[in-house]
């Protein structure tokens, strides 16, 4: 069976969509996936096929709308028994040609989208993105989210039921993934792991999205009282020459380095050589008080502890297992003293070991798996 899935980036740090494509080959599905591609994205090598496309826009809403009408003519004629959408800026296209094709339309809801930062306080856009929604989402018969509280606000607001499959790393023994990090990356100039071997400091560290809203801008007010830490922000977005800026300003440049976009097949390296993570989300939309961002997963998959925001399904995990600090509010004194205190405390190995052994990608891809068993047995009938 042939699976076509779509996402609106240009496929190289998406580790979520990489996972599910992965999962589903290795379950015997022929799968694509589609995506787009700028001027500086490097190649692809995927057991998968992929395909990007390039467009004239690649920002605003010209390109949402350019995205949706050259994704909605490429499905409309591929040869496909599924459609898997991710995300509402993807699922236009997908709906349409869902229904003219009378094909499957699986659905997998990385984030509240009318509820991220950039969008909930611009009205108008708001507004079209929640008019979108309302048009297709109580229509949706086979979709999943990434934790319990997205399913559970979308059952009360469109009667759906949404499965859940969390963005949990895949399964290896916590050594050995080190090990292998290590020796896959240490030709790269920008390795934690090479610079620790030169630096005394400890490593705090931020991997994601650089956009508003992330915390960033906290651990580096912070860092003025952090003589012997150095801060890695391990990622691109919309304010990294903002807080470049800033750490200019402060004149923190020795103790706060962008290493910039990183592929997810070499992160891990990074993570690694950690000595705190840090998920300080603000309270701006619903996206963000109800998410459960990979990286808290990927931290606790590399026993590195977190120092994270306490909203709920962040706090159902670290909290849970013991894996982290949670804090409510980011005065940078305050989290500075705090990030002392976490490595004056030491980790928590029992609780990291039983996170470890109890979560996993193997064990939630088997709910993606039955999503899709179920969209094509459906199909078929």
């Amino acid at each position: 069976m042939k699976i076509t899935v779509s996402v609106t980036n240009d496929l190289v740090t998406d580790q979520r969509v990489h996972k599910v494509c992965t999962t589903l080959t290795q379950n015997g599905y022929e799968v694509k996936l589609v995506g787009r591609k700028f001027r500086n994205s490097p190649p692809l090598e995927r057991i998968y096929k992929t395909d990007r496309l390039r467009l004239f826009f690649n920002c605003s809403a010209f390109f949402y709308a350019e995205y949706n009408i050259r994704l909605f003519f490429y499905l409309l004629f591929d040869k496909t028994d599924l459609y898997l959408s991710n995300d509402t800026d993807s699922l236009p296209a997908n709906y349409l040609a869902s229904k003219i094709r009378r094909k499957p339309l699986v659905f997998d809801a990385h984030e509240m989208f009318p509820e991220v930062p950039e969008v909930t306080n611009r009205k108008l856009v708001k507004r079209v993105w929640t008019r979108l929604e309302d048009w297709i989402f109580p229509h949706l018969k086979h979709c999943y989210t990434v934790c319990q509280s997205i399913a559970d606000y979308y059952h009360i607001k469109y009667k759906i039921n949404m499965e859940v499959v969390r963005n949990i790393p895949t399964a290896f023994k916590h050594e050995g993934a080190k090990a292998q990090s290590h020796k896959e990356n240490k030709n790269n100039p920008l390795c934690l792991c090479d610079i620790l071997s030169s630096r005394s400091q400890k490593i705090i560290l931020y991997q994601g999205a650089v956009n508003v809203g992330r915390g960033i801008d906290r651990i580096i007010d912070a860092m003025s009282y952090l003589d012997d830490f150095v801060f890695y922000v391990v990622g691109d977005g919309d304010i990294l020459q903002e807080l470049k800026e800033r750490v200019n300003r402060l004149k923190l440049n020795e103790k706060v380095i962008f290493t910039g976009r990183v592929p997810f097949e070499v992160l891990p390296a990074y993570t690694a050589c950690a000595d705190i993570g840090v998920n300080l989300l603000e309270n701006r939309g619903l996206n963000y008080y109800y998410s459960l961002p990979n990286r808290i997963f990927d931290y606790m998959r590399m026993h590195v502890p977190v120092l994270a925001c306490d909203f709920p399904e962040i706090r159902r995990i670290v909290a849970h297992y013991g894996t982290g600090t949670l804090v409510n509010h980011y005065e940078p004194q305050f989290l500075a003293e705090t990030i002392k205190q976490m490595l004056v405390q030491g980790k928590n190995e029992a609780g990291f070991a039983a996170a470890n052994a109890e979560l996993s990608w193997e064990k939630e891809s088997e709910t993606l798996l039955n999503v899709i068993r179920k969209a094509l047995i459906i199909a078929e009938s």
